[in-house]
């Protein structure tokens, strides 16, 4: 994930690269010592990758246009990706974000780097108000009927009534 214009620089240089590489690749033909197959998939190899990055500067435009408002999650691992885009969505550098949160830039490009592993509940709600980022959850339980529950329940009283009596063997 593209998560600042210096990423977006450097992917799109990246970018070049791969196509040209690609393109030299797929008008060349393969060195003697190199079976066709195996110069076909470095093509494709390098095409592939040349897609994933245009995919990401794509997405990281989509982010920046604010052509995105929102994001669902379906879990809550994916709450530091949304975060890092409501801050690109909001038009707001790791450095300004630094600024509201009274941190250094520094702190802000590890977190973001980590995937804010580590950070608290808090902070985490704390980011999201210095962007403007309203989360709103919701949590399905997993429900039991009771005949499920019963036979659950009288299946773990069965194997504790084993162990017991293992025990005392």
């Amino acid at each position: 994930m593209i998560t600042n214009e210096r990423q977006y620089r450097i992917t799109k240089g990246w970018l070049k690269k791969f196509e040209a590489s690609a393109a030299l690749n797929e008008k060349s033909e393969p060195p003697p010592d190199v079976h066709p197959r195996i110069h076909q998939a470095a093509t494709d190899a390098l095409a592939s990758e040349a897609e994933v990055l245009r995919g990401q500067l794509r997405e990281y435009e989509r982010l920046r246009a604010g052509r995105v408002k929102q994001r669902t999650l379906r879990s809550l691992d994916e709450l530091p990706k949304a975060i890092i885009e409501a801050r690109i969505a909001a038009h707001v550098t790791q450095k300004g974000l630094a600024d509201r949160l009274g941190v250094a830039e520094q702190q802000v490009q590890r977190w973001e780097a980590s995937d804010y592993a580590g950070v608290s509940v808090q902070r985490l709600q704390q980011v999201a108000d210095a962007l403007g980022a309203k989360i709103s959850e919701k949590v399905q339980f997993r429900t039991v009927a009771p005949s499920d529950r019963d036979a659950a329940d009288a299946a773990r009283a069965q194997a504790g009534r084993r162990r017991k009596s293992t025990r005392a063997a």
